[in-house]
């Protein structure tokens, strides 16, 4: 597939009929609120649907519970494998390089300020962990599982935030395109696939071809869960890299509320690492992940242990080796980063269930101008952009 600027162009003028259709409607009808308190009670996926439902609603989650009828139940299980044996380095590389890239597209970082609330700035981070831990369970598209009604809501969320600021007339759709639109639910999809195996091929972790691509494959069924138009979505790595390489080539740039939101994000997980001696290295993360020009973009500080972080990948790879040749110190770094990942993932909610509500009102202050068998390593499609 072939990425330009003119086709990349056309996909920021169009959202997601489907659901900003829903949307309107709740809106119009004053639905809104009956909507949110009914469905905190839908959780997962083949429960009844209560009582009072708006019926606009009732029928999109009908038509949404299913996942698309091409997916590739083999490779979606070898991307649930993956996951496992790497989900300590996944949610390392969503916390520190796919968030703050997102931080570094002006008109994203000021999207994701409109539904960040000051007091309580891990909502965004704890809402992407606990999506993602949803759809890496087994059975995660089947009845009980709970990733289908958070895609469901997710989807509707991101037609909410279209609906108030096209109404509100507090974004230049002339400018910059439709909010939330194509080119931008692509390019978050490549944050969180794509990124985030260049983030663990950075940091030293051995991944097969296979395990690879399916991740990246799983990924992209999210992405036609929340509504990418999977005529424009990229189908390989290679395109992956295609499109994303334009698409940060395109828009990557400071902001003050990247900045405001990089902050945020630092200050939450040097809660999170015990004690203080540890904080700077959630700075030296993120900077050797996304890079010196990106991290002076969002005022990421250099610390003493940016030196010690470049050593990372060299433990890692220590660590990998004995996976690698020990079935029972594989056993023991899989449930290490399983722990891992629980305690960060319960730190992040502070007991609270994320329900993906549909705001009602967008921020006063918000405004914007104009394991798989290792066959072959896997390293990343080449840059096509300089």
């Amino acid at each position: 597939m072939t990425y330009t600027e003119a086709s990349m162009d056309a996909l920021r003028d169009k959202g997601d009929e489907p659901a900003d259709a829903v949307v309107a409607t709740l809106f119009a009808r004053g639905e809104v609120g009956t909507f949110n308190t009914l469905m905190r009670y839908v959780s997962a996926a083949g429960a009844p649907l209560p009582d009072g439902l708006p019926d606009v609603a009732r029928d999109y989650l009908r038509e949404t519970a299913a996942p698309p009828s091409w997916v590739d139940w083999e490779e979606m299980e070898k991307a649930r494998l993956f996951f496992i044996d790497n989900n300590v380095h996944i949610s390392t590389a969503l916390s520190f390089a796919s968030m703050p890239a997102c931080y570094v597209v002006p008109h994203v970082a000021r999207l994701l300020s409109t539904t960040h609330g000051l007091n309580y700035p891990n909502k965004r981070m704890a809402e992407t962990g606990q999506f993602t831990v949803h759809l890496m369970q087994p059975g995660a598209f089947e009845a009980g599982s709970r990733f289908i009604p958070a895609a469901q809501k997710v989807r509707l969320l991101h037609a909410s935030i279209r609906h108030h600021l096209r109404r509100e007339d507090r974004w230049d759709t002339g400018a910059l395109g439709v909010p939330i639109c194509q080119e931008d639910m692509i390019g978050g999809q490549m944050f969180f696939s794509l990124l985030v195996l260049d983030s663990l091929h950075r940091l030293g972790i051995h991944m097969s071809e296979e395990g690879a691509a399916a991740y990246f494959y799983a990924w992209r069924v999210v992405g036609a869960m929340l509504g990418v138009d999977q005529d424009a979505v990229p189908h390989t790595l290679e395109e992956g890299r295609r499109f994303l390489d334009l698409y940060m080539v395109r828009h990557m740039g400071p902001s003050e509320e990247g900045v405001r939101l990089t902050r945020q994000l630092i200050d939450l997980y040097e809660e999170v690492v015990p004690g203080t001696f540890f904080d700077p290295v959630v700075s030296a993360l993120i900077r050797y992940l996304i890079g010196d020009t990106c991290a002076d973009w969002l005022d990421v500080p250099r610390t003493a242990w940016d030196t010690v972080v470049k050593a990372a990948p060299h433990l890692l790879g220590v660590l990998e080796t004995l996976e690698d040749r020990s079935p029972l110190g594989a056993w023991a770094l899989d449930r290490l980063g399983h722990l891992t990942t629980v305690f960060e993932l319960s730190s992040l909610t502070r007991g609270r269930v994320m329900h993906y509500a549909i705001p009602e009102h967008l921020k006063k202050d918000y405004g914007v101008s104009a394991t798989v068998p290792p066959r072959h390593r896997w390293t990343p499609p080449p840059a096509t952009v300089s």
